[in-house]
């Protein structure tokens, strides 16, 4: 962070803190915002996490889960009232205040303080506080080096290690991802002499699968998973009726998007599912080719270079349509080693 003195004087008198991680938190935001939050409060802050929305179960085990809010709409009042009356906002493992719908405006409103916590590409300028590095692997990397920026690495404990293991083990795929470095491995081996259980973190993420998801992933690959050779591109279109029959549940899509990538000579991944408010994409690429390019010029959408996300108001053929009829555009990027 390069105003860190700013940000330590802030920090040392008591304050009133809520912490947001993006819509539909994944391990490196939830984890990232528990961690942080357990560590304000050792230092003496009162910590709120509000989730703009709910998050897989397999998430649940993370210490403070008890106690994180989800934002309701019949409760907006409350929450609207939550932020207006803090004193420090941090925003975890998101680039614009639209990605935490309804709570942005909150955000917008209130004239708390707020800092930014994350790693991806091209932020909104909101924040008054910032750690923003996009060669970070996962923003829980950043959590754990602002701890240490402001002195305080001491004071991560087991349960603040294994919230920070979890957002790095998964943003790098288990160590897989070409977003692997030395760093990383630095950062992971800090945690693990803090106290971090690599093996019980990864089995409770990768490892707590209900059974009706197991069906799901077995339909997907059987029955959902169309390969174009042609374009190095494999793509998974999930309508509303798939997901009710197996009982979908938040986070039971997580991760099926990378077995498109995994196709022997596949560039382009797209997960295309269909959900009551609209149609959500998920991208993966290998090499050169930027989805975030890919999902913002396109799909309203953006991230990382490998790895974005979109949506659309169209209907779910339409968008189908749409991904496939722009494949021609982009052939010799994606014919290209």
């Amino acid at each position: 962070m390069q105003n860190i003195p700013a940000f330590e004087e802030f920090l040392s008198v008591p304050r009133k803190v809520v912490i947001i991680p993006h819509f539909k938190p994944d391990a490196d935001a939830l984890g990232s915002a528990l961690g942080f939050a357990r560590y304000l409060a050792k230092k003496g802050h009162a910590t709120t996490v509000v989730t703009p929305s709910d998050y897989p179960e397999f998430l649940a085990w993370m210490p403070g889960n008890a106690d994180v809010k989800v934002f309701t709409k019949e409760k907006a009042k409350d929450f609207e009232q939550l932020i207006l009356a803090c004193d420090l906002v941090a925003c975890v493992d998101f680039s614009s205040l639209n990605r935490i719908n309804e709570l942005g405006e909150f955000v917008r409103k209130s004239s708390a303080r707020t800092v930014l916590i994350d790693h991806h590409l091209e932020p909104e300028k909101f924040a008054d506080f910032e750690q923003w590095d996009v060669s970070a692997a996962s923003t829980a990397e950043l959590v754990y080096q602002l701890i240490g920026e402001l002195g305080d690495e001491d004071k991560i404990d087991q349960d603040i290690a294994n919230c920070l293991y979890a957002g790095l083990m998964t943003d790098t795929g288990s160590f897989r991802h070409s977003n692997t470095t030395k760093k990383v491995f630095e950062t992971a081996a800090s945690l693990v002499e803090h106290g971090a259980d690599p093996a019980s973190v990864s089995r409770l993420i990768y490892d707590t699968n209900s059974l009706e998801r197991l069906r799901l992933m077995g339909f997907v690959l059987n029955e959902r998973l169309n390969v174009i050779p042609e374009y190095r591109t494999a793509y998974i279109a999930l309508r509303q009726e798939d997901l009710k029959k197996y009982s979908s549940q938040t986070g039971d899509t997580e991760g099926l998007v990378n077995f498109g990538l995994s196709v022997k000579n596949v560039k382009l991944a797209v997960l295309i599912s269909e959900r009551k408010e609209n149609i959500k994409l998920s991208f993966r690429s290998l090499g050169d080719f930027s989805v975030n390019d890919f999902a913002r010029k396109h799909f309203e959408g953006g991230g990382h270079k490998n790895a974005a996300g979109g949506q659309t108001n169209l209907t779910f053929d339409e968008t189908v349509k749409k991904f496939l009829d722009l494949l021609p555009q982009y052939k010799n990027e994606l014919l290209k080693d």
